[in-house]
């Protein structure tokens, strides 16, 4: 599988946006695929410098920001009507992630003056056939027109691929990082969201009769890393000899396969509940489950918390990559995750329990947000949401998930509420007049 990194940053306490860590570092938890010894990846950037060109094998690309606007291929969407929601498209050509990007997490900073997004995503590059996936950041004053970097974050407010998988043979993320979660800030008013999935290069040949080809998971495990600006990362190793924060189950638990799709969200003082997913071979069906932490390095299980839907439901088989973030009005836990129907068919819907940690339950039997139709961009399947809450003058949620077109085509795009209604969400069309 592959491994996931997301930044925590509390948004609550930011004072200057455009240095969203002053005081706290920022945490990262990555999911990654199983190590192969001598892999030919590349490290991740320093935490103290910037990145390194990595000699011969990497070109040399510009490294003036660009707009997300001004960036698409030349095989782009032609239509407004056809790119909907679309608001993160492929990388120019030869950049880091002309290939495919997904796994976005976005994080909202206000102060005085203004307001900053964030989004970290994976990327994967044209230029090397089968190379690893990267992570990058990207940068938005409304979280809708976004600046990309084409190759490596050189400075402290640049943008663009921030991390890369590890050189050590031993390692646990040699194949793959994606970005899983977010920094926890101890006070009582925010919550922290935790990001990573199980690669989207995993599917299931046989999804009809439930069978499983092994040979086709690559197993993922959580890790963590930490920054001070967003940019530049540093791993920190936990008790697994791999340096993953923790293994997958045994034989006959429901996580033996793998863990991805890490999502934390922070609760209080030495409470913090990671949720991720697996592959139960029992039942046929993937399920999200909860660990526990006191100081976000050492965890326990605490056992699956959603298991597949109805019959005929769009999550039938079950769900993966969870999104949980804390409600600011009410103090319940929304949960968006990605539905997989018996078909393989991929679309979101949304769970909510009082404490985040039992009495999960779905909102509603339909998914909140569904492929596109006909030649949409996104028209093959929506996953991987992360969602938002708005402050302020909007009393509204935003969902931002990766969408998959004709021919595999990956974007990310953003999906609204109606107000505080949660029950079905529509694509961006443009700004409120």
């Amino acid at each position: 599988m592959e491994a996931t990194q997301s930044p925590a940053v509390s948004a609550s306490t930011l004072k200057n946006v455009n240095n969203p860590v002053q005081r706290n570092s920022t945490f990262l938890s990555l999911t990654r695929c199983s190590t192969k010894p001598n892999t030919n990846t590349n490290n991740e950037t320093d935490q103290d410098s910037t990145p390194e060109s990595n000699s011969n094998q990497e070109p040399q690309y510009p490294s003036t920001p660009i707009s997300s606007n001004d960036s698409l291929p030349s095989n782009s969407l032609p239509s407004q009507s056809l790119s909907r929601g679309l608001v993160f498209d492929l990388g120019p050509s030869n950049s880091w992630d002309d290939k495919e990007i997904g796994s976005p997490v976005v994080k909202r900073f206000l102060s005085d003056e203004e307001e900053r997004w964030y989004m970290w995503y994976h990327g994967n590059s044209t230029q090397n056939a089968g190379s690893a996936d990267s992570i990058g950041l990207a940068v938005s004053s409304n979280g809708i027109h976004w600046e990309r970097g084409v190759g490596p974050v050189s400075s402290s407010g640049g943008v663009g691929l921030v991390m890369k998988c590890s050189q050590d043979w031993w390692a646990f993320d040699t194949t793959s990082i994606r970005p899983c979660s977010e920094k926890v800030d101890y006070t009582d008013d925010d919550s922290l969201e935790f990001r990573l999935e199980n690669p989207e290069t995993f599917c299931l040949d046989n999804v009809n009769s439930g069978d499983v080809d092994k040979g086709k998971i690559l197993k993922s495990l959580p890790g963590l890393a930490m920054s001070q600006d967003g940019r530049h990362w540093a791993r920190i190793e936990g008790e697994h000899h791999s340096g993953a924060l923790f293994d997958v189950g045994s034989e006959r638990e429901w996580d033996s396969m793998f863990i991805a799709g890490p999502r934390v969200v922070f609760h209080g003082n030495s409470d913090l509940r990671m949720y991720y997913h697996s592959f139960d071979v029992e039942s046929g069906q993937f399920g999200i489950g909860i660990a526990r932490s006191r100081d976000g390095i050492n965890w326990m299980k605490l056992g699956r918390i959603i298991g597949g839907g109805k019959t005929s439901s769009f999550d039938e088989f079950g769900a993966i990559n969870a999104c949980v973030v804390r409600n600011k009005k009410d103090g319940k836990y929304l949960m968006a995750y990605e539905g997989v129907a018996a078909d393989g068919k991929r679309s979101i819907g949304l769970a909510v329990s009082p404490d985040g940690l039992k009495d999960w339950r779905r909102f509603q039997d339909e998914a909140v947000l569904e492929a596109s139709v006909k030649d949409g961009w996104d028209n093959k399947g929506v996953g991987s949401p992360c969602l938002v809450q708005m402050d302020g003058e909007v009393d509204e949620w935003r969902l931002y998930y990766r969408g998959v077109g004709n021919g595999g085509r990956a974007g990310i795009g953003m999906a609204i509420s109606q107000g505080n209604d949660v029950s079905s969400f529509r694509r961006w069309t443009g700004f409120h007049l």
